[in-house]
């Protein structure tokens, strides 16, 4: 597996996720249903992993872009 690579996967699943949340949270507060976080709280908290997964995400590229062309070779 190449460097970065989990680490993006990750942030990928994370933008998914954080993207869903800040939905619910849009949806719930415009439809004027109660929810058990508050609509403010479902929006901020999907904002703020979305905002995570996208530094993750640039951390994995860079974390790519440093490895050699041959990949990180392990020693045991």
């Amino acid at each position: 597996m190449a460097l970065g690579h989990r680490r993006t996967q990750g942030a990928r699943i994370a933008a998914i996720l954080g993207f869903v949340c800040g939905l619910l949270g849009l949806v719930g507060g415009l439809s004027g249903h109660a929810l058990k976080l508050g609509a403010l709280g479902w929006f901020t908290g999907g904002g703020l992993l979305t905002l995570l997964a996208v530094f993750a995400l640039i951390d994995g590229a860079l974390a790519g872009q440093k490895a050699p062309e041959g990949g990180a070779t392990r020693r045991p």
